[in-house]
């Protein structure tokens, strides 16, 4: 292998600066496109369709679910129902978390209350990774009930629930709100340069943990449920709390991890769960999948809904809580509980379960105050003095901070979600290079890939894919002459047309392939996640995966090609297509050879960094458990690999030394190996 930096051709950086992106991962423009081709070929948009199959996907499941709990009219049909459902998402989860390790719990301060006391508190979740929470303590020697309290996305943590707190506390309960990763305290991305979060906002930073934790197979919710099941073992742990009294409470997010608490913990004895109870009928064609740990890969194909979580639960005491206008449909809340009610009705507990609804916004649960600190006072036998729930807030803010900076990264630094993803992804990578079977079986199964290539046609001047998902079209452009080889170019073509051109006139058949979805947009969570987040958590809810669904496209394309017995058949990956044409090159033993430009080249190297950029595109669940993309490129093996411009995991080009850091243990003097850090123009 040589690095070659001949003179006259574009280095990588300057060809990035040249480019409408690169680094952000959208497309790669590797030559000047003319004026005329830049007016008159139109972008393709393929999300709205991609959306729409996807959801169709959603709907045939559900309606099979909906079938199923249909079916379930005794107590032992709940109980299969329960026992099914829990395992199912043990499954998914990876395991649910069921050891408990030294807390290392401390009290940093003190603080005085009206009719409670305010410790803040520091608890590990994982060994040496630290939770940062706030105990309420109620006046009076206990033991007292109690309520994890799981505060929603909001950057203040556990503070933005100290009303609901500080009211559970003046009733008589003992009171913990945590901070979650990426809330409060625990900003695991935070710059004390620039004084915030490098992920922007809480989503943002749940979306970066996501995919780290993701490739290495845990999803992020599988933390955020140990987190949470921690919170209930420092309750547990205090002699001021009633261990067989202890309630779980949270709105929005926490509403969710509410929700997976209620369902997965046995020493919850009553759960109340604001804004966030729905159906996936509603919410899909709304405002779509949301937070990384709402969605768990697998779930709706597994045939699980929200409500599950609800049922779970049954027959515990159990208050859903919803707003009119809340962004989580109301109609998908009234749809759920009028299924959850039934478990309770078959369990004889019709009493047990409530739905409190009010009118407003997403959170606006304050005027329903009083009919939940009642529910939990009834459900936990609470035998303090009733007091009518007031708005609160804190007299300073920052008392209730546990750490003396307000930061855990500048005050205590310890495990992140980042080191304990890279560190798993250490323990779980494959001790030996997986052969070309092993990785190619390892694709199929982990992205999603059918045995079979989608059937492709001729659809007037371009070519029609119809694979699972739904129809694309590859724009074709055809040599003057009889074609001497063929090529499949995956980009957008109005970016591609011009080089696709140029390719044509040296005698090419030439494929220009759209990455399915890559067009269009989304709210971006964190500007480095990019714009197919929430779209790559769409697809991992029905069981798919943007990799996987693109491979399945490429090898329809290939597949076509390959049949026009034009010649050799080669496949260019351009930024985050470049994994996708490694991939599926491996899948079709028919690709003479792969090109990939401005790419990433390994998904372990971005693991293993603290932060990385654009990852949605380009991950697959457990990916690392298996194989990385330097496996890939070893096992083409004769076929030549050529490596143009590759990337970092913040999409900077790659130098010398890094690229021979990330490929020497695997591809040390491969001669079917080529690269450069320069793309070359026509």
């Amino acid at each position: 292998m040589a690095w070659d930096r001949p003179n006259g051709l574009e280095t990588a950086s300057s060809a990035r600066r040249r480019c409408r992106l690169a680094c952000f991962g959208i497309s790669f423009v590797l030559i000047a496109m003319p004026p005329a081709i830049a007016q008159t070929t139109a972008p393709v948009n393929t999300r709205p369709a991609l959306i729409a199959s996807l959801d169709r996907l959603a709907v045939e499941r559900l309606t099979d679910r909906k079938r199923e709990v249909a079916a379930v009219r005794t107590r032992a049909d709940v109980a299969r129902r329960q026992a099914d459902v829990r395992a199912t998402i043990e499954r998914l989860l990876g395991g649910i978390p069921s050891d408990h390790p030294p807390l290392a719990a401390r009290t940093t301060h003190r603080i005085a209350g009206d009719g409670f006391a305010v410790e803040t508190v520091i608890f590990d979740s994982e060994p040496g990774q630290h939770v940062t929470a706030n105990l309420l303590l109620p006046e009076g020697g206990g033991p007292h009930p109690a309520i994890v309290i799981s505060p929603g996305h909001s950057a203040g943590g556990k503070a933005s629930d100290y009303s609901f707190a500080a009211n559970f506390a003046r009733n008589g309960f003992v009171v913990l709100t945590w901070d979650p990763i990426g809330q409060g305290e625990r900003q695991e991305y935070f710059d004390p340069v620039i004084g915030r979060s490098r992920a922007m906002r809480p989503t943002g930073a749940h979306s970066v943990a996501a995919y780290q934790s993701l490739v290495t197979g845990v999803p992020i919710a599988r933390r955020f449920l140990r987190d949470g099941m921690r919170a209930v073992d420092f309750l547990a742990s205090r002699p001021e709390v009633d261990r067989d009294r202890i309630g779980a409470f949270g709105c929005s997010g926490g509403g969710t991890m509410t929700a997976y608490l209620g369902a997965l913990d046995p020493r919850v004895k009553a759960v109340a769960s604001a804004c966030y109870v729905t159906d996936f009928a509603h919410l899909l064609p709304a405002i779509g999948p949301q937070d990384a740990e709402q969605s768990i890969p697998g779930f709706i194909a597994a045939g699980l809904d929200i409500v599950d979580w609800v049922e779970l639960a049954a027959p515990k005491p159990y208050a859903v809580i919803s707003t009119t206008e809340d962004m989580f449909p109301f109609a998908g809340a009234r749809a759920a509980v009028a299924e959850a009610r039934r478990f309770w009705e078959i369990a004889g507990a019709a009493d047990r379960f409530h739905w409190f609804t009010g009118p407003g916004p997403h959170g606006a649960i304050a005027p329903m105050g009083d009919r939940i600190v009642d529910f939990f006072r009834g459900a936990l036998g609470a035998d303090a003095p009733r007091h009518p729930f007031e708005r609160r807030r804190p007299e300073r803010p920052e008392q209730l901070d546990a750490t003396d900076t307000g930061q855990l990264v500048t005050a205590m630094p310890g495990e992140t979600m980042a080191k304990l993803a890279a560190a798993r992804a250490a323990a779980v990578a494959p001790r030996e290079r997986p052969d070309a079977e092993a990785i190619g079986a390892a694709i199929r199964q982990l992205a999603g890939v059918a045995a079979q290539p989608p059937r492709a046609s001729r659809a007037g001047a371009d070519l029609r894919i119809d694979a699972a998902i739904g129809p694309i079209e590859a724009r074709l452009v055809t040599p003057s002459g009889t074609p001497n080889k063929a090529v499949l170019i995956l980009d957008d073509p109005a970016v591609a047309q011009a080089r696709a051109e140029a390719l044509a006139a040296g005698g090419a058949l030439v494929a220009i392939l759209p990455p399915r979805g890559a067009d269009g947009t989304e709210e971006i969570k964190a500007e480095i996640v990019g714009d197919q987040n929430l779209l790559g958590l769409r697809a991992m809810l029905v069981g798919k995966t943007l990799v996987g669904l693109r491979i399945e496209d490429a090898l329809g394309a290939l597949a076509w090609l390959d049949a026009r017995e034009a010649g050799p058949v080669s496949v260019i990956g351009i930024g985050e297509t470049g994994p996708v044409a490694l991939q599926a090159a491996l899948l079709d033993r028919h690709v003479a050879s792969v090109r990939i430009e401005a790419s990433q080249i390994s998904i372990r190297a971005a693991v293993d960094r603290s932060m990385q950029r654009d990852l949605p595109p380009i991950a697959v669940p457990g990916m690392v458990t298996a194989y990385d993309l330097p496996d890939v490129i070893a096992a083409l093996a004769p076929r030549v690999v050529e490596i143009a411009a590759p990337i970092d995991p913040v999409g900077q080009p790659l130098t010398r030394a890094a690229y021979r850091r990330v490929l020497s243990e695997h591809l040390a003097g491969a001669p079917h190996v080529r690269f450069s850090s320069y793309v070359a123009r026509p």
